[in-house]
């Protein structure tokens, strides 16, 4: 068995007092520093404290010390064994260091699983988290961190799969876009989380189903669709902000010839592995082209003031 040390630190233009204030709203719905929604939010079962238990992604820990504005240590739930931490030292009234530490026990497989997927993503995930801080507290950031091509793919490759979910009972307009809703002969759904900074104008994720027209729409749901020779077809693009996730649901009506029945035998065993493909291939590409949570968080002074 072997331990793994794992630090990052940055000298950062400001108190520790503004610095601190940052690091208290961690897993808060307008946290400003968490790198979302590039990567997956940080949540926890209550506010941040001593006792609050979640994580972000698959990796799960709970609070275990919390001094606000100063340090936060996270342990990691069983069977995984060590912690992470973010302190933030003053160094004088106008500058401290924020630093991000992590220990850990690892042997065999999971050593080696944390050389080759996870050392790469964490860095990065730890110097956005510092750049974010920056960029709030100093203005612009000199040299921000850069996705190295591993990283790119790692990203992808762990992305966020859509779930299978019964028809949403939100998706009213596509109920009423089509007089066969009722007889359809097949419907489906998939759902994806909505992480903060993610759009929440349906018209946004118009890209699912590229080159689809739109044939209906409202606040928060569009309807896209074809009739065609051997069979009908609509989907609906739910995106409901309380629930936090986006719906993708197809309904479709087969046309009784043999044609159009042999079109859909076919056509139905690729449908489930296509919708969840393109959704979450949107899902990315919008995720990674929002602001960050630093420029969110301009944005919302801004919007304060005026």
């Amino acid at each position: 068995m072997s331990v793994i040390r794992n630090v990052h630190e940055r000298t950062v233009r400001a108190s520790a007092a503004a610095v601190g204030a940052l690091l208290d709203r961690l897993s808060s719905d307008d946290d400003p520093v968490f790198p979302v929604p590039a990567w997956s939010p940080m949540r926890f079962d209550r506010p941040l404290g001593v006792g609050a238990t979640g994580g972000h992604g698959p990796v799960r820990y709970s609070v275990t010390a919390y001094e606000p504005g100063r340090r936060v240590r996270f342990d990691f739930t069983a069977p995984d064994n060590g912690f992470h931490e973010l302190t933030v030292e003053p160094l004088t009234d106008e500058r401290c260091r924020v630093r991000h530490v992590l220990e850990a026990e690892l042997r065999g497989v999971k050593r080696l699983r944390w050389d080759a997927v996870i050392r790469p993503v964490h860095d990065v995930m730890v110097e956005e988290l510092f750049d974010n801080i920056e960029r709030l507290t100093t203005g612009p950031v000199a040299d921000p961190v850069r996705w190295s091509p591993r990283v790119r793919l790692l990203n992808r490759l762990g992305w966020d799969r859509p779930v299978a979910v019964g028809f949403p009972a939100g998706a009213r307009l596509v109920r009423t876009a089509v007089d066969w809703f009722d007889e359809a002969d097949y419907r489906d759904a998939y759902a994806m989380e909505l992480p903060p900074g993610m759009p929440l104008d349906p018209v946004a994720w118009e890209g699912v189903l590229r080159g689809i027209p739109i044939t209906d729409r409202a606040e928060r749901e569009i309807v896209l669709g074809q009739d065609a020779g051997h069979l009908d077809f609509r989907a609906s693009l739910l995106v409901d902000a309380e629930a936090r996730r986006v719906t993708l649901s197809s309904v479709v009506r087969v046309h009784p010839k043999a044609r159009g029945r042999l079109y859909w035998a076919v056509v139905s065993r690729v449908h489930p592995f296509m919708a969840r493909m393109m959704l979450r291939r949107t899902h990315r590409r919008l995720a990674l082209a929002a602001p960050s949570a630093a420029e969110r968080e301009v944005r919302a002074r801004a919007a304060a003031t005026g």
